[in-house]
């Protein structure tokens, strides 16, 4: 395969070598933040198409808002340079609010610690246009990245850590708004409290190869919540929840009143694991949508106990029950099947659901990101086929 054609595919499958996922052309001026300057003079003085390269380090109290229509903010060196809170909110909401953007991107930086007094504090809060956070990291914030209700806005979210939930907040670690489209690739979703490690009310909401795992200690509510349904592809991911939980459904569809136009849900090649002693793998409440739900379920691998409230929709496509010893080490994020399963090669091709290919493309790599899927001889059930 041509060198153009591999990166384009790569790409589409959001494994793209972080070297060139930050080779952006460069129209403008490059801007350096070093330790001690100020991010709201630089964003002051930036113009469309300007690169804002962060120097590595610990950057405290800086806090700014994005207004450029092109804007690239990365950090450089050989660790991701931190924004760490420290009681500073740019205009009360988080350490970057972004709007008004056409490509804003956001690259290789840490936040952390925000606070704010309406407790939603974010390191990211987008407002309108289309944004492209990558290799960027998320901790102890009242929320990792919060979004407005713009219906034109799009969120793309590649090779994320969102961790730590900060205490004693309802903390979502993403919480999307009614924008038109997030796409989640290769991220890694942990340790929560009380709120979703993912909750989305985009109308299009499309989540592949990633984790998102409460961990030992980690108390969240859902794992996944799409509480206005919209149209939504779940591929290729481990979504697990501890016995911690504050709520023991681990994807929610649907459960509060909707008027989006379109609903769907597409789940396929997921690993779900519930180590409660009950819980519901996968709750859909249609009867609350204004539209009508177009559902596919294919190839999902249901482990530990637990039930399915999805009424008469059709789970018979290849999914399959098992115990959380058919996995090889869970604890250290090792989802894989163990090497002897029956399982292994037992599953269908998984076809297409609302239009997209459901087939797994890559499958999520710790501690973060994700590697191509060479298509296999006969599929397994779940996120991996190695």
């Amino acid at each position: 395969m041509k060198r153009r054609h591999l990166l384009q595919a790569l790409g589409l499958a959001g494994v793209v070598p972080a070297p060139w996922a930050q080779a952006q052309a460069v129209t403008g001026t490059v801007h350096r933040l070093e330790l001690g300057m100020s991010l709201p003079a630089l964003l002051a003085q930036a113009r469309s198409g300007d690169v804002i390269e962060v120097m590595p380090g610990v950057h405290r109290a800086q806090a700014g808002v994005v207004t450029q229509a092109v804007l690239t903010i990365r950090g450089v060196g050989g660790t991701r340079p931190v924004f760490q809170a420290d009681g500073v909110a740019a205009e009360g909401k988080g350490i970057l609010v972004v709007r008004s953007a056409e490509d804003v991107r956001i690259q290789n930086l840490e936040f952390r610690g925000t606070r704010v007094p309406d407790r939603n504090g974010a390191g990211i809060r987008f407002e309108t246009g289309h944004l492209t956070v990558q290799n960027c990291a998320f901790f102890d914030n009242q929320t990792g990245i919060l979004t407005n209700n713009d219906p034109a806005s799009v969120l793309e979210v590649q090779r994320c850590e969102f961790g730590f939930a900060a205490a004693p907040y309802l903390s979502h670690l993403l919480y999307v708004g009614r924008i038109r489209q997030v796409r989640v690739l290769g991220s890694y979703f942990h340790d929560g409290l009380m709120g979703h490690l993912l909750k989305s009310r985009a109308q299009y909401t499309i989540v592949r190869h990633s984790v998102l795992v409460d961990g030992a200690s980690g108390e969240s509510s859902y794992e996944v919540d799409l509480p206005e349904g919209g149209r939504a592809w779940l591929v290729g991911n481990v979504i697990s929840q501890n016995a911690l939980t504050q709520n023991p459904a681990i994807v929610s569809y649907g459960e509060e009143t909707s008027s989006l136009a379109e609903h769907g849900l597409f789940m396929a090649h997921n690993t779900i694991v519930n180590q409660r002693s009950t819980g519901t793998f996968v709750r859909v409440s249609p009867a609350r949508l204004a539209a009508g739900l177009e559902a596919r379920f294919v190839n999902n691998l249901l482990v530990g106990p637990g039930e399915l409230a999805t009424g008469t929709l059709d789970w018979t496509a290849g999914n399959v029950r098992t115990t959380l010893d058919s996995l090889r080490d869970p604890e250290r994020l090792d989802f894989r099947l163990v090497a002897h399963s029956p399982l292994r090669g037992s599953a269908r091709a998984a076809g297409v659901g609302g239009g997209r290919t459901l087939a797994p493309l890559a499958e999520f790599r710790p501690p973060v990101g994700s590697r191509l899927i060479v298509p296999p001889a006969a599929w397994s059930p779940g996120a991996y086929q190695s």
